[in-house]
């Protein structure tokens, strides 16, 4: 087993250096070249002051150059912290700020969000930016270096690196008071998981694995590390796919895909689109969905229309690193309201079942779902207080997470999820605090209150995220303009689809905001809204 994550790609380039490592449309990195060219970013790091345990953002998007950059971030002994370009400053800035990143590595034409970040956003001279894209290079500034200054340095006599315990990335997700929490994942954790999903999912050097998730996303990790640790070869979802059906089901074709790895959101696209012929990608071996529960129907479609591949359905939180627990489908359901398990304990996990006072819920009573085992984070960044609110110590002494979910252990054994229990949803493929939809709106001025429920819906966004306010004056804030203002501070994912004025909001008996009859509310619009979309389909 590796002591890091790295370990992985340098071992492959001595046995196979010639084998692609990475692709995107062509553009491709072989393991040799991969492995050299993280080892020059890992040394020009440090010549350039990075000291071993330093928080490093990456800002870029989803090309081979970031999986050198991760690479280059843990060969240098830092800590990883992606950067997603597609959200606002704002929020990007408050990740740097809150992992006390002194370097952000930045390519692919976010100069204008890094300038920004700097000019606008209070940094200055405190942050270190690294311009490392070859076809538009921009000049250092601020203690930066090039690419140029990359490909001349010598890839040789790096330092001794850190252990396998010590932290490899932070990954921040949505934060109930506004601020986004950061989730501290160290080697161990991902090489645990990683080590058990290549045995248990069969992937070896002749495998080509998607690599679908946003880089900000833990299922990424398995993306890059589940093909390296295999020596297969990962394939890059080019952004112009994911909003086309047709044009990902033809890249699956042309790559010759032999497993797919994406949250729900994805395959119910592709179902609901019917983008998918019997019988196509006669190589792909194997669909793996994480992160929400895919529609009964929608894998009912894909298992009908690829009869040769390997159904799997994996849970856990980004917490506990990845996935915890795991179900293959054996057989195509028949009936479409089937539930469908979140299975049985990934290797060295376990998943147990309270009731409200602590104690194991008898099979078939749900209750509160806790994990344990080799994958559980160490806790929050910088973050005690939420750190003991979310791991406990077990009955048998050994440290649980409470992970918000509910669920029961059916008569076969197996564990279904049964809900969320607190605000934070799953929205197209995310992990959503409501509170932090909710702190942005009270930043806009023009609204005097806010409230946004999630609503369950049978579409692919998983939950409809609806928006009720009170206008703070005449004529009300035009719906268009909301969105606006929410994307100044949040990413689009998080920006509700349907939003809906009131006089008034309703209130309970102690005078707060009466969610369940704003969740009621719009669940009859919504349901609405789908009869009649249907008659006019009809029509």
């Amino acid at each position: 087993m590796p002591q890091r994550l790295q370990d992985w790609v340098t071992a492959r380039a001595e046995l196979r250096p010639d084998a692609t490592a990475v692709a995107l449309n062509g553009n491709a990195l072989t393991y040799e070249e991969l492995d050299i060219l993280s080892t020059q970013l890992a040394r020009t790091l440090i010549e350039h002051g990075c000291r071993s345990g330093d928080r490093v953002g990456m800002l870029m998007p989803k090309i081979p150059l970031a999986i050198v950059a991760v690479l280059g971030i843990y060969k240098a002994g830092c800590v990883y912290v992606p950067l997603d370009p597609a959200s606002p400053p704002s929020r990007l800035a408050s990740i740097i700020r809150s992992a006390k990143a002194r370097w952000v590595l930045a390519a692919g034409g976010v100069t204008d969000t890094v300038h920004e970040l700097r000019d606008g956003h209070g940094f200055g001279d405190g942050l270190s930016i690294a311009w490392l894209d070859p076809v538009r290079p921009v000049d250092a500034d601020g203690g930066g270096f090039t690419y140029r200054d990359v490909v001349g340095c010598p890839a040789i006599g790096l330092p001794e690196r850190r252990a396998g315990d010590a932290t490899a990335h932070l990954l921040f997700t949505s934060g109930s008071t506004g601020v986004p929490k950061g989730v501290v994942i160290t080697h161990q954790n991902v090489i645990a998981f990683v080590e058990w999903a290549v045995r248990h999912f069969d992937i070896d050097s002749t495998d080509r694995v998607s690599g679908h998730s946003p880089l900000a996303f833990d299922l990424s990790v398995f993306d890059i590390f589940g093909a390296f640790a295999a020596g297969a070869e990962l394939q890059l979802v080019p952004p112009e796919c994911n909003l086309m059906p047709a044009r990902l089901s033809e890249w699956i074709e042309r790559t010759r895909l032999t497993q797919w790895f994406s949250v729900p959101t994805v395959l119910n696209y592709m179902a609901k689109f019917d983008a998918i012929e019997r019988g196509a990608f006669p190589e792909l071996r194997r669909v793996l969905w994480c992160g929400e529960v895919l529609p009964t129907p929608s894998l009912i479609y894909w298992m009908q229309r690829l009869p040769h591949a390997r159904f799997t359905n994996l849970y856990g939180p980004t917490e506990a690193t990845i996935a915890s627990s795991h179900h293959t489908v054996v057989e195509c359901p028949l009936d479409p309201t089937a539930e469908i398990p979140i299975g049985r304990p990934c290797g060295g996990e376990d998943l147990v079942v309270l009731d409200d006072d602590g104690r194991l819920a008898p099979r078939g009573t749900t209750g509160h779902l806790h994990i344990k085992g080799v994958g559980l984070s160490p806790g929050y960044w910088q973050s005690p207080e939420l750190t003991r609110k979310a791991f406990v110590t077990g009955a048998d002494g050994e440290r649980l997470y409470k992970t918000g979910d509910r669920a029961r252990v059916g008569p076969d054994g197996l564990l279904y999820f049964a809900g969320r229990e607190d605000m934070q949803v799953k929205s197209r493929g995310y992990r959503i605090e409501l509170g932090e939809i909710e702190a942005a709106l009270s930043a806009i001025r023009r609204l005097r209150e806010s409230a946004v429920v999630a609503v369950p819906s049978s579409g692919f966004e998983g939950a409809t995220l609806c928006c009720s306010f009170v206008p703070a004056d005449k004529p009300a804030i035009a719906t268009a303009e909301l969105r606006t203002e929410l994307g100044r501070w949040l990413p689009s994912y998080m920006i509700p689809s349907h939003f809906r004025a009131y006089a008034e909001l309703p209130k309970n008996a102690t005078g707060k905001i009466d969610r369940k009859a704003l969740r009621e509310a719009w669940t009859v619009e919504i349901e609405q809204e789908v009869v009649d979309a249907r008659k006019s389909a009809a029509s």
